[in-house]
């Protein structure tokens, strides 16, 4: 029970990774605050929770729309007085050279993966600040520590979360708030195994290709990242402070030769 009696709110956790983390986190005794834009998605994640006798409780909520978080975060200061861990997990992937990506693609991806950073932070931090203690994870990528082709504006906005993340340690470190940021390879999740299977005409061969970047020669899985997760959200962390973790099968510093 390395969660016991936490307060847990984690964006887009309806399904894969962020689902992965609510199920592992109940598990371990924390209340759990599902978020997602997709209410059947993340009412089924609570759905699942209660089967396993854990807590939890779903909020619809929109990590881009300043009234829709401070609402949402609101509800969980009611209800449970007070949030110990952040979970920046909501996010979408864009594909495309630089300059074949559209305005609207590339304001898009940048307005979720970045603008759905900065306000479930913003408006949880004062909570946390006011209690001088808490951890708040992000969710960045490999890909923001290496180059992959045809991957402009993803990578654009996992390394400013990486970025984000550091300068947010160094302001926050005063009231004992912990900002980590989660650095995954090639996951298997829903929204990666839909990506192969209609975009290569053979996606068990894409599969294959995909795995040789990682020197684990296997793609992850999202328990892989939530065993992260769960460690940078307990205690054990404590000495942990603005760090990028790697759950990337070797892909960022190692190489075949």
């Amino acid at each position: 029970m390395r969660l016991k009696d936490k307060t847990v709110l984690i964006t887009g956790s309806g399904s894969g990774i962020g689902k992965s983390t609510a199920l592992l986190f109940a598990n371990e005794g924390a209340n759990v605050v599902i978020n997602d834009i997709d209410e059947d998605k993340g009412q089924e994640t609570v759905n699942e929770i209660k089967t396993l006798n854990g807590n939890a409780i779903f909020l619809n909520g929109d990590v881009t729309q300043p009234d829709s978080v401070s609402n949402m975060v609101d509800i969980i200061l009611r209800k449970f007085g007070y949030i110990d861990v952040l979970f920046n997990n909501a996010g979408i992937s864009g594909i495309g050279k630089l300059h074949e990506i559209e305005l609207e693609d590339w304001e898009k991806i940048l307005k979720v993966n970045i603008t759905g950073v900065f306000l479930p932070s913003k408006y949880v931090l004062p909570s946390m600040m006011k209690r001088k203690r808490g951890s708040i994870i992000n969710m960045s990528s490999c890909i923001a520590e290496i180059g992959l082709a045809s991957r402009a504006s993803y990578s654009a906005t996992k390394g400013a979360v990486l970025a984000l993340t550091k300068s947010m340690q160094v302001d926050y470190a005063p009231f004992n708030i912990r900002i980590n940021a989660l650095l995954p390879g090639t996951i298997m999740t829903p929204f990666v195994k839909n990506y192969l299977q209609t975009s290569y005409k053979n996606p068990d061969e894409a599969i294959e290709k995909i795995k040789t970047r990682q020197l684990s020669k296997e793609l992850g899985s999202p328990e892989d990242v939530a065993n992260a997760a769960l460690f940078l959200a307990s205690d054990e962390s404590k000495f942990m402070m603005g760090a990028p973790l790697y759950i990337d099968g070797g892909a960022t510093f190692g190489k075949d030769a």
